[in-house]
């Protein structure tokens, strides 16, 4: 079946509008990134394979064409990189605007194709990107949880990847991370920590468009974060509801 992805997107309070990305800077932007995104994977590969005991499950799982969201669980730093390695297609990540703010940190999040998001409001313009990505029938990466969670269990979700997967359609692909809160400055080498990425398989969500999307969102997004709690170890799941405090 065809995805055929909307040119318009409405707000959480169903009153604003958000166009999609020109095709023009698509093309730019993906002419730039792939050298870099190559160079980047090639890199963070060779380091999880050199310090860490690092091992992938699912990779048949992923669709290796069309519109796609890539959702996992938050716990480091490396994860974007981390599931950029292991996700057998490029990825481009939703990440936080403060990643943005150093010319390091910008080049690295840069070289993922990431763009920034405001945290705790109506980003309109990724939003924009985010549609874009997918109206070019790429792959886009999100982290659900808005935020790492230090204490490795589940934080509840915020509901911007639920609202632009249920109006966009695109297939969803859970993957659960393990291990990765572990990867801790020089002390990496001596631990050669494990690292389990498991990805599990796709699916779409569906809404009642007689009804407000806005007031479906809570559902949705529970049941993103069940998918992505089947693929992770007993201690990183919990009670989708319970409010985790320590994180960012």
């Amino acid at each position: 079946m065809e995805f055929q992805l909307q040119a318009e997107i409405i707000g959480i309070n169903d009153n604003h509008k958000i166009d999609a990305v020109p095709d023009r800077q698509h093309k730019r932007i993906n002419q730039y990134m792939r050298p870099l995104y190559c160079v980047a994977n090639i890199t963070m590969k060779t380091l999880l394979i050199a310090l860490t005991r690092w091992r992938v499950e699912g990779k048949e799982n992923v669709p290796r064409h069309g519109p796609l969201i890539v959702v996992a669980n938050h716990l480091s730093n490396i994860d974007p990189p981390l599931l950029g390695a292991s996700v057998p297609r490029s990825v481009c990540f939703m990440a936080k605007q403060e990643l943005f703010r150093s010319s390091f940190s910008r080049f690295i999040v840069g070289a993922y194709g990431a763009f920034p998001v405001r945290r705790g409001e109506l980003d309109r313009d990724a939003f924009r990107q985010a549609l874009g990505i997918l109206r070019k029938g790429q792959a886009l990466g999100m982290f659900p949880e808005g935020k790492r969670s230090f204490a490795r269990q589940l934080l509840p979700i915020q509901p911007g990847t639920s609202f632009i997967a249920a109006r966009s359609g695109a297939p969803v692909l859970p993957v659960g991370i393990s291990g990765s809160e572990q990867v801790k400055g020089i002390s990496v080498i001596i631990q050669r920590p494990s690292i389990t990425v498991k990805i599990g398989r796709p699916f779409t969500l569906s809404y009642n468009t007689d009804e407000p999307l806005r007031s479906q969102l809570p559902q949705l997004s529970e049941l993103i974060m069940k998918h992505i709690a089947e693929l992770l170890p007993p201690s990183y799941r919990n009670t989708l509801t319970t409010e985790n405090k320590h994180g960012n």
